[in-house]
């Protein structure tokens, strides 16, 4: 379906925002790994915990919204993160996970960047740009010819510039458009004020 000009309205008790999709076909030139504070470490963790998973998703993306995980039945979302060809990695400081890398494989020849950021705290230090550096070379150490990954507008508002400096390039974007997970109870009412709730459901 093709958009109207103009403003299209959103109906009570949903969200909406621009989704960005981004990719590149191959590594950029001259990838850096920058090397990272000693207590810094990044890792795969195999067989990832539903639980655990689900509370580092909500502590880095909570802000944000990030609303697709929680919504999946607990088989499902096990069965997604233990996929063999699921990658999950976290940098840890201090031995405590403090960001997220969701690499995903499924589609032949490609893989997604489905998961990316880090927790609050490491927000503005070098902490994302050593993550990405090493995503990067994760997933291109498979036999792909596309990484790729999307962004929305509900994003960190620096997260499109970041990713274009580490080499990927905007090719389309799309309007997504979704129940609003404080509505439906994936979060708190109180989450990510700075998107407001539309709606009578809201005012409860």
């Amino acid at each position: 379906m093709q958009l109207p000009d103009g403003f299209t309205a959103i109906p009570p008790g949903k969200i909406a925002a621009i989704a960005t999709v981004l990719e590149m076909t191959a590594p950029p030139a001259g990838l850096e790994q920058l090397p990272g504070e000693s207590n810094w470490q990044f890792q795969r963790v195999t067989e990832p915990d539903p639980a655990w998973y689900e509370a580092l998703y909500r502590r880095i993306g909570g802000n944000h919204l990030w609303y697709s995980r929680l919504a999946l039945p607990a088989e499902e979302l096990a069965a997604t993160i233990r996929h063999k060809d699921v990658a999950i990695h976290t940098l840890d400081v201090d031995g405590v996970p403090q960001g997220l890398v969701e690499l995903d494989f499924r589609e032949g020849g490609a893989c997604e960047l489905v998961f990316f950021g880090v927790t609050e705290a490491l927000i503005g230090t070098r902490a994302a740009r050593f993550m990405m550096g090493r995503a990067i070379a994760a997933a291109f150490a498979r036999p792909i010819d596309k990484l790729w990954l999307h962004t929305n507008t509900m994003d960190h508002p620096k997260a499109m510039a970041f990713y274009r400096r580490s080499g990927f390039t905007p090719v389309r974007q799309m309007v997504e458009v979704a129940d609003d997970p404080r509505l439906t109870g994936l979060f708190d009412r109180q989450a990510a004020p700075h998107f407001p709730m539309i709606g009578e459901r809201a005012a409860g």
